[in-house]
């Protein structure tokens, strides 16, 4: 009888062995390859002490050491692009073509790191503000928390690992990294090819398993501080069990991608049809909610329909794919549900999806209410909704009528309008003439509303990762 190979935790540089797991199944072919070991409050308990030690032998590396080992992590990981960029893709289902991004962009971030950390200053305090201050010297510095665990999601297991990763070790921490299930086997690989890149054992810690080990991390008392990139529920959960320590949350999101009457429709189209669709809209800030002045709606939808079929959807291993499948079959069911939903609440297709196995080609739909489920939840697969708007300020109404608030997109020539959304449009981040699912590393992306707290982004992250200590001086 076949046997599938166990996917263990990766701790101190040894593996650790669990109790109980479940089967991990390739998205492509519902094919069973591996059986994820659930770590568990052992786990976390076994990862922890690991940490802590690690922590302890390395708290005070200076940061010429902690530069040394993002720029060798970067290194390790273009080293091995190629081979992280598959697994990432078998696991994922993922096109190959974005998964080399992928690995292209978190070496990238662990460079951007690198430099920002020299950066992170303090600060001298002009004490004698205060009467009683005269005479006296105050001045601030960071410092690391300690055992900070990051909880990822897995639609970017290289991005959104090394979002959490790189700016913990250049704030001086150790970290215990809980992936999904689809992100656990890169997580895995970047662990060990960083400690075989020279970073000290147990300073970079992964725990495999699903919810109960994600839990047990966050609740462990000596975990101080969390990041977490996932659903609303489930970040809202793993913060009730974290209780009082830092919790830095990138939560769901409905993207609202606001075309105006000015503006390019042509570049429009094509930009929001890219959020909307690689990846399978598999990104928490892909576009879904596509508000369109309606001077230009039925232009701008005749472009975005064509946009849309001209998105090759087939085999992750293909690069010409922009669609592979998505993470299981369940995920395609659901969204063709949140489909159906729309339908029956007076929904029409411009553009209908067609799903196969976990494949789910791109889908637009129009005339969708604000009572169908489409328009309230965050869709998480390869559709969008167009709507139409008579003025400013109905396109402001209409993107904030939802609980999300990450980031968001408008498209003008105006600057005057520009700057109105820039005011009132209810998102973390907001691009002008570029479209929601737009990202670059060195601005703070976060969200507002259900959208999370905290920020990301190379610098930002680094100061969350660490806590600002005062020392005061009385010569």
């Amino acid at each position: 009888m076949s046997t599938v190979p166990d996917i263990t935790s990766f701790v101190g540089g040894e593996p650790l062995t669990g109790t109980g797991g479940f089967d991990f199944v390739r998205p492509l072919d519902g094919k069973v390859i591996g059986r994820i070991v659930e770590a568990g409050p052992d786990g976390v308990k076994a990862a922890v002490r690991v940490a802590s030690a690690a922590f302890a032998a390395n708290r005070k590396a200076p940061v010429h050491q902690r530069v040394a080992w993002l720029k060798a992590a970067a290194a390790a990981l273009l080293g091995s692009a190629e081979e992280i960029a598959a697994v990432i893709s078998e696991d994922v289902g993922k096109p190959i073509r974005s998964c080399r991004f992928e690995v292209r962009r978190g070496a990238e971030f662990f460079e951007v790191c690198a430099a920002a950390l020299p950066q992170l200053n303090g600060e001298v305090l002009p004490l004698d503000s205060a009467a009683a201050g005269t005479g006296l010297f105050g001045f601030t510095r960071h410092i690391p928390y300690g055992v900070v665990a990051g909880v990822t999601p897995f639609n970017a297991p290289v991005n959104l690992l090394v979002q959490k990763v790189a700016p913990a070790i250049a704030a001086g921490n150790a970290i215990i990294a809980k992936p999904a299930p689809a992100g656990t086997r890169t997580a895995l690989m970047l662990a060990q090819l960083f400690e075989q890149a020279g970073w000290p054992k147990g300073l970079f810690t992964v725990l495999t398993g699903d919810k109960a080990t994600a839990g047990a991390l966050c609740a462990h008392p000596l975990v101080r501080a969390v990041s977490f990139t996932g659903g609303t529920a489930g970040g809202e959960a793993l913060a009730r069990l974290a209780g009082a320590k830092k919790f830095v949350a990138e939560l769901g999101s409905n993207a609202a991608n606001i075309v105006l009457a000015d503006a390019d429709i042509v570049d429009a189209a094509k930009r929001i049809a890219a959020a909307a669709f690689e990846a399978s809209g598999q990104q928490c800030i892909s576009a879904q909610r596509v508000l369109v002045h309606e001077s230009i709606a039925d232009a701008f939808l005749a472009r975005f329909v064509d946009a849309a079929k001209a998105m090759k959807a087939g085999h992750p291993d293909d690069p010409q794919t922009d669609l592979g499948p998505m993470v299981n079959r369940a995920a395609a069911q659901r969204v063709m549900e949140v489909c159906g939903d729309a339908i029956a609440h007076g929904a029409v297709y411009a553009l209908e999806p067609r799903r196969d196995d976990a494949l789910v080609t791109p889908g637009i739909l129009c005339k969708v209410p604000q009572t169908a489920r489409l328009w309230r939840e965050e869709i998480f697969g390869p559709i969008a909704l167009v709507v139409p708007f008579a003025t400013i300020e109905d396109a402001l109404r209409l993107a904030n009528d939802s609980p999300f608030g990450l980031q968001g997109s408008v498209f003008t020539r105006d600057i005057k309008s520009a700057f109105s959304f820039a005011d009132d449009f209810d998102v973390g981040a907001l691009w002008i003439n570029e479209a929601s699912r737009f990202r670059l590393d060195v601005y703070p992306f976060g969200g507002v509303k259900q959208s999370g707290v905290g920020r990301e982004g190379a610098r930002y992250a680094i100061e969350e990762f660490s806590q600002i200590k005062f020392v005061g001086i009385r010569p």
